[in-house]
C-alpha cells in the first residue's frame, strides 16, 4: 500500500496544493472540535441548592447519581 506522501508526489503541483489546503481544513476543523469538547459548562452550579439543608454533599452526590439514571 502506498503512503500519502508517495501518492501526493504522483499528483500535478496544482492538485498537490489542493490536497494540502484540504489537509489544513481538516486540521482546523478537528482542532475546533477539540476546543469545544474541552470547554466545561457550569450551568449546573446551584442546581441542587434547594436540597442543601436536607442532604450532606455526599448524600447530594448520591442523589444526583440516582436522578441521572
Amino acid at each position: 500500500m502506498e503512503n500519502v506522501e508517495e501518492k501526493l508526489k504522483m499528483l500535478p503541483m496544482d492538485l498537490q496544493n489542493e490536497v494540502m489546503d484540504f489537509i489544513d481544513f481538516l486540521l482546523t476543523k478537528h482542532g475546533q472540535k477539540i476546543q469545544r469538547k474541552k470547554q466545561i459548562k457550569f450551568d449546573w452550579i446551584g442546581g441542587l441548592r434547594e436540597y442543601r439543608d436536607q442532604y450532606t454533599s455526599v448524600e447530594l452526590q448520591k442523589k444526583a447519581s440516582e436522578w441521572r439514571d
